[in-house]
């Protein structure tokens, strides 16, 4: 369908938890393909549902050569002490910052059939599950930095050209 704008830091939407998909319908399928059509853009490795300016619970993938998609995705297991992982956002472009991240995480969903989607992995496909994730929770990457970071992450965002 389309490369849909995405929305930056400071837009409501993105601070707002996501509502449920109750009813797969004409909708959900065109938010879907628009979700699958923007994370292939370059350097793309998520986009939720938020971000496209759409509530909804839904994000889809690009790690490693594999774009998918997930409704109503909810982090069931993570694994691993949190550590500092080297992170970005297509909503807050340009920064750069160690979030806070587990090394596994695993995600249940469904899909436009309504069956059970499993997504799981580590490295930048458990990042991508966390931050998608987040997002659709109403939270952005920068809640998850240690204050001084966030503190820089911040000054940062006020003296960019885009905010």
């Amino acid at each position: 369908m389309a490369v849909r704008p995405i929305r930056l830091f400071g837009d409501p939407v993105l601070r707002q938890p996501s509502e449920p998909i109750t009813e797969i319908d004409d909708g959900v399928r065109s938010l879907v393909e628009d979700l699958l059509d923007s994370v292939r853009e370059p350097g793309r490795a998520g986009v939720a549902a938020p971000q496209i300016g759409v509530n909804l619970r839904a994000f889809s993938y690009n790690v490693d050569g594999e774009v998918g998609y997930v409704l109503n995705p909810v982090v069931v297991e993570v694994r691993g002490e949190p550590v500092p992982t080297g992170e970005g956002c297509l909503s807050v472009p340009g920064l750069w910052h160690p979030a806070l991240r587990h090394p596994y995480a695993r995600v249940e969903g469904i899909d436009l059939n309504g069956e059970r989607v499993v997504l799981e992995g580590t490295g930048l496909m458990a990042q991508a599950l966390q931050h998608e994730t987040d997002h659709l929770d109403g939270m952005l990457y920068l809640s998850r930095l240690a204050p001084e970071d966030r503190k820089i992450a911040m000054r940062e965002v006020r003296e960019s050209d885009w905010f």
